[in-house]
């Protein structure tokens, strides 16, 4: 009689358990490429702003000071013209891998280093950093 009440027991099997992960596996090595890929097109967008602040901070610096065509300028001149507190603000002229922005001249624009372009580029369109890369 006992065992008429009894209710079978049943969970997954290992089969079952190893097909689910593997499924979860697959998912994920199909998504992490997509991540990074993604990861890297935010980070030349915020390097590309990052040069048309500072483009902009060039322009502002020269008519304020009256420099003409061809002056140059130094960081710490320009961060007058940036938004305090922004990770541009502080970089100390650099970008987001620490790579130098080169070239603050009136009238000119800012060029993205090379190594940057280097890291970049798998991401980026040909024309994704005209005017600011040669």
């Amino acid at each position: 009689m006992r065992s008429l009440f009894r209710k079978a027991i049943r969970g997954f099997t290992l089969v079952e358990i190893m097909i689910v992960v593997a499924i979860i596996a697959l998912l994920a090595a199909l998504a992490l490429p997509n991540f990074v890929r993604a990861r890297k097109r935010a980070q030349a967008a915020v390097i590309l702003a990052a040069l048309k602040s500072i483009d902009s901070a060039v322009d502002q610096y020269a008519i304020e000071r009256n420099r003409s065509a061809g002056s140059t300028a130094v960081w710490t001149d320009l961060q007058g013209y940036l938004k305090s507190g922004t990770s541009l603000y502080g970089s100390g002229g650099s970008d987001l891998f620490g790579a130098a922005f080169v070239g603050f001249t009136v009238d000119d624009v800012p060029r993205l280093n090379t190594t940057t372009y280097n890291r970049l580029s798998d991401v980026t369109p040909a024309g994704f950093w005209s005017p600011f890369y040669p």
